[in-house]
């Protein structure tokens, strides 16, 4: 969900953020995770949130868009390292 949110930051909302996690996994996400999962992570204070203005279209609604906080990014640079740790102890596929 980070990682979504990290891909549109500033502009990522739920509906995009539910395409975006449900692309990745291969299964759709369910509605009731892509609108509860940010708001604990806001919560622990990894996301920021804020509404925005009402979409300039016929009944357009406001949207809640979230951001990453400082904590957030420590965690994806952390993990990334991690993974990069973990993928650079195994040996290149394809060498013997």
């Amino acid at each position: 969900m980070l990682v979504a949110v990290a891909r549109h930051d500033g502009s990522a909302y739920g509906l995009l953020v539910r395409q975006v996690v449900s692309a990745a996994r291969g299964q759709e996400l369910s509605v009731g995770a892509a609108y509860t999962t940010p708001s604990r992570l806001e919560a622990t204070g990894l996301l920021t949130s804020h509404t925005t203005e009402p979409l300039p279209v016929r009944g357009g609604r406001s949207r809640r868009e979230y951001r990453l906080t400082a904590a957030a990014r420590e965690v994806l640079a952390a993990e990334r390292e991690r993974a990069g740790r973990r993928w650079g102890a195994e040996p290149q596929w394809g060498q013997a």
